[in-house]
């Protein structure tokens, strides 16, 4: 087994086929099914199920992939602090942001690691926070913020804040228009939509709404933040989302939101990274930062709807 073999064995597993693999990684197909080949004979195992839609790893290739990618960032960070001479801090941090803290938090974090670490390059990821977790857990990230307070297996995770969440748009008569605030019990029955199954928001309304006895009405599934955010200012609908949310829109452009209560929604927020291998100097960097900035958008008022962990957890990064 050798670093080649693992970055053929990488990029067959992320593109999905032998042939747009080889066509990426700019080496014949035969010669990558002959290294594939001999990575399993070295190993004794089944590493690939082909068939006419693609391949797929097995279990032992899901195992081998996790760990692959761990080797291939090493490497990649091992060569690019060597070869640009510029210390410890330095090289490509992937991060992984939830879709809903892309607007308030993303910038800010590019725009000091840009001044405070001129050798460090980022690499965002944006998605929903199941696809988040997923990357993290297979080493294609370095930091992700999650929607978790505690460590699980091989994910390591330092608590934030609480954060909020909030219904936007109109529920029609049972809240006052002027109203700021809205009680669980009178989104009986009102229209929302929110993202699909998976989605950890959504697991959290259904289990708050079951618990509480109120009728969910979830009226169609949308992953796609901007479209709740334009439903629910367009009256079609309701939605439920943190404030961070609409951090970036035109003021104009916001769905009217209230503050839901009796009781609150929240959900506890971690950045996380893998404990199965050593952190860079660079993620180290970046996650401090991430630390301090969740910390000071807070303090000025700038990210409303949050309650920050213990402050000595926080100010240690």
């Amino acid at each position: 087994m050798d670093i080649r073999q693992l970055r053929y064995f990488v990029g067959i597993i992320e593109y999905g086929s032998l042939g747009k693999a080889a066509e990426k990684l700019y080496v014949a197909q035969p010669s990558l099914s002959q290294q594939i080949a001999k990575l399993e004979g070295d190993l004794g195992l089944t590493l690939l199920v082909r068939s006419p839609q693609g391949v797929k790893p097995t279990a032992a290739g899901q195992a081998l992939y996790r760990h692959a990618r761990l080797v291939i960032r090493q490497m990649e960070q091992l060569r690019q602090e060597v070869c640009e001479g510029t210390g410890g801090e330095s090289g490509t941090v992937a991060v992984g942001f939830p879709t809903t803290m892309t607007s308030i938090l993303a910038v800010p974090v590019f725009e000091r690691v840009r001044a405070r670490y001129p050798g460090i390059r980022l690499q965002y990821v944006e998605s929903m926070s199941g696809f988040i977790n997923e990357l993290l857990a297979n080493g294609r990230l370095d930091l992700a913020i999650l929607f978790r307070e505690s460590n699980t297996t091989g994910i390591a995770a330092l608590p934030l804040f609480d954060e909020a969440l909030q219904l936007f748009g109109e529920p029609g008569g049972t809240v006052p228009r002027r109203a700021r605030t809205c009680s669980l019990r009178a989104l009986a029955g009102v229209p929302l939509v929110a993202p699909s199954v998976p989605n950890g928001l959504r697991l959290l309304l259904e289990r708050t709404f079951a618990r509480e006895e109120v009728l969910l009405d979830i009226i169609a599934d949308i992953d796609s933040l901007p479209t709740l955010l334009s439903l629910a200012k367009s009256g079609a609908a309701c939605t439920i989302l943190p404030a961070s949310a609409i951090a970036s829109r035109d003021p104009s452009s916001r769905p009217t939101m209230r503050r839901i209560v009796d009781p609150e929604i929240r959900r506890p927020v971690s950045l996380c990274w893998s404990n199965t291998a050593p952190v860079s100097s660079a993620a180290l960097a970046v996650r401090q930062t991430i630390v301090e900035l969740v910390h000071e958008l807070s303090e000025s008022g700038a990210w409303t709807g949050i309650t920050l962990r213990a402050s000595e957890a926080l100010a240690s990064g």
